[in-house]
């Protein structure tokens, strides 16, 4: 059993049990272990597999006992006996917006609903109104989350295809007969969704490699197969489709299908205007073309853009918004890199609703070479997540104070913050008094999301015009592929953190990548700064900001744009001058 598994597992029993109405603390207990088995750094499966687990915080003795029993066993079961009073589809209940393990207890309880398909019939047919804490409204609402549910059914998050893709591409080359493979399509133009993967292989024995990619262990299924082309269903019913091709036709098959098709259309009309025709396999003269160039040797895709008199063009940008005419006058940005960020704010610890300790979260980010780290855990309104009051807030302020003298010397801080709730009337959360002790405030909106785009402009707004707000946290509250942003001007927005000097958040999870990557360039140009936050809940969660730097590519956002691109020293300043202001 893989830790992936186990750690589903353990967060399958807290679910579970909090549908049975279990002691909260059994159930957090469960959730903890789930994040401290997705992120140890260690082969935790091999040292529970030998009884070596004692001594990791948070692994209490029933849990250590469960692993032992799932690494050498293959299952649990404790999990068994608890699963198999419910059916396996009442998990998909939980990716409905407005739905909690008690509303679902309820239903499956009363109306014996078990899936999505009988939480929809019970909801069109007016049973589910009847129900003790739903009504009308709550149906509607959640009538309103299936449809959305249901028009994105065949698409995926980052997250959840960004392993696949490592793991295919791994096994393409070191394949003995390909030259060259690469992932395409959307996924390489950093879109937030995938509906597929595109895959292309440069060789000179294409069946070979059709052969070995449709036997690959992720395969499900195979589509179709052809001599150069196969289509698979791989992992959650992923469609992956690879290409082979030759090598002289590889620069040409990699920026067709990388796309997107709106830029490929404008490129191929700029090699006609040459007199050119290009395609997904070459660049070849117009025969009737009087007097076109000839055409010059290309081996990559900077020598077909060079081609074209364009620099090359990163494949974020691919969008035909503007990046041919910036290629063509030599005015492309030169794109934030990972490598590029010295640390992360908006990051949870166990005194909200986090996995990790703080200890645990400042060790994490040093060792993964950041110069600091900012805590934002929830305030009070966030009783869901175990949001911090005034007592708890100053608490934590002392804790990170005496962890920042061991870490002095080493050049890490760890910044105060607190990510404070956006009332509905678009007050905080905390006094000025109680965030005028941080190093920061994120501001953010948790609850009253039906409110009118006017209403909820204005709330943000005058939550952002606050002197002590530093940054605004997940601007449209949106959750990819489960609930839709709320309706909120964002231009309006952009313009009062001009205004306020608010830094916006690009908050990295990939459940939200908000604010959206299509909104940076009118934010840039209004010189608004962003701050790229994984908003992580666990050690492993800092890691997410990979998916924080696409979308910022995508948003044509260089390291100048972004504050935590900024060294300590310098970073230090900049927070200072924003509470000063």
């Amino acid at each position: 059993m893989t830790r992936e598994d186990a750690a589903t597992i353990f967060e399958r029993i807290a679910t579970l049990l909090e549908m049975q109405g279990e002691n909260p603390f059994k159930v957090r207990a469960y959730r903890t272990g789930a994040e401290i088995v997705e992120s140890f750094s260690g082969d935790i499966m091999q040292l529970a597999a030998e009884n070596q687990l004692a001594g990791i915080k948070g692994l209490g003795e029933a849990l250590r006992d469960k692993l032992h029993e799932m690494a050498t066993t293959g299952k649990l079961e404790f999990y068994d006996k608890l699963k198999a009073e419910f059916p396996d589809t009442i998990f998909e209940l939980f990716d409905v917006s407005g739905l909690g393990p008690k509303k679902i207890a309820a239903l499956h309880a009363e109306l014996g609903v078990s899936s999505i398909a009988d939480l929809k019939r019970a909801c069109e047919s007016g049973t589910a109104a009847k129900l003790s804490g739903f009504g009308a409204k709550t149906v509607e609402k959640i009538l309103e989350s299936i449809a959305f549910r249901e028009q994105h059914a065949s698409e995926f998050r980052q997250d959840q295809v960004h392993g696949l893709v490592q793991e295919i591409l791994e096994a393409l080359r070191e394949h003995p007969n390909v030259s060259q493979a690469e992932i395409c399509g959307s996924f390489r133009r950093g879109k937030e969704t995938v509906h597929d993967l595109d895959f292309l292989v440069s060789t000179r024995q294409p069946e070979k490699v059709i052969d070995f990619f449709v036997n690959l262990p992720v395969v499900v299924d195979v589509i179709a197969k052809g001599p150069t082309k196969a289509s698979i269903h791989a992992t959650h019913g992923l469609q992956c489709d690879l290409r082979a091709v030759t090598s002289k036709e590889f620069p040409f098959a990699l920026m067709y299908f990388t796309g997107s098709k709106e830029h490929n259309v404008a490129i191929r009309q700029r090699a006609l205007a040459r007199g050119w025709s290009l395609n997904e396999y070459a660049l070849t003269p117009v025969p009737e073309h009087a007097g076109a160039a000839v055409i010059p040797p290309v081996h990559d895709e900077a020598e077909l853009y060079r081609a074209l008199d364009l620099d090359f063009i990163d494949p974020e940008l691919r969008e035909n918004t503007g990046e041919i005419d910036a290629a063509e006058d030599g005015k492309l940005p030169r794109l934030v890199q990972l490598e590029n960020l010295r640390g992360v704010f908006h990051n949870h610890t166990t005194a909200s609703d986090g996995g990790g300790t703080l200890r645990e979260m400042a060790e994490a980010a040093h060792d993964l070479g950041f110069q600091y780290l900012g805590i934002a855990d929830h305030s009070k309104a966030s009783f869901q997540a175990n949001g911090l009051d005034e007592k708890r807030l100053l608490v934590q302020i002392e804790e990170i104070q005496e962890l920042n003298a061991e870490y002095a010397e080493e050049g890490f801080r760890i910044f105060t913050g607190s990510e404070v709730d956006i009332l509905k009337d678009g007050s905080l959360d905390f006094s000025d008094e109680i965030m005028a002790r941080l190093d920061y405030v994120v501001a953010s909106v948790h609850n009253v999301f039906n409110l009118p785009e006017a209403e909820m402009t204005k709330r943000i707004i005058k939550a952002i015009e606050n002197p002590h707000v530093t940054m605004l946290g997940h601007l449209t509250g949106r959750l990819l592929l489960q609930r839709p942003a709320y309706q909120v001007n964002v231009a309006a927005v952009i313009e009062a953190a001009a205004e306020t000097g608010t830094i916006i958040e690009l908050n990295a999870s990939a459940w939200r990548l908000d604010m959206d990557w299509r909104w940076w360039k009118l934010a840039k140009e209004k010189g608004v700064k962003c701050s790229i936050n994984p908003d992580a809940h666990s050690t492993r969660g800092l890691e997410d900001v990979i998916y924080g730097i696409k979308a910022a590519r995508k948003g044509w956002l260089t390291r100048k744009d972004i504050i935590n691109c900024l060294p300590l020293a310098e970073v230090e300043k900049v927070l200072q001058a924003k509470r000063a202001r």
